[in-house]
């Protein structure tokens, strides 16, 4: 079992929140999706390691984006 997080941005309201929490639960091997819309982050967690690609589509399908990792 692993965890990641990100954050999202644009997120302004609970429906954002389960947009987001729906489009990422999708994607193939992930057990958990929590998302806190006070400080956009995103953890997921799955079975192995997780695909920072498939999680910004997920997000990007849901209508937000993640902020770039500096």
């Amino acid at each position: 079992m692993s965890t990641a997080t990100f954050t999202v941005k644009g997120m302004t309201c609970g429906h954002c929140v389960s947009s987001v929490k729906e489009e990422v639960s999708e994607v193939a091997g992930v057990t958990s999706v929590e998302v806190d819309l006070a400080s956009g982050l995103l953890t997921v967690g799955s079975e192995g390691p997780v695909d920072a690609a498939s999680i910004s589509t997920a997000v990007k399908e849901a209508g937000y984006e993640l902020v770039p990792s500096s």
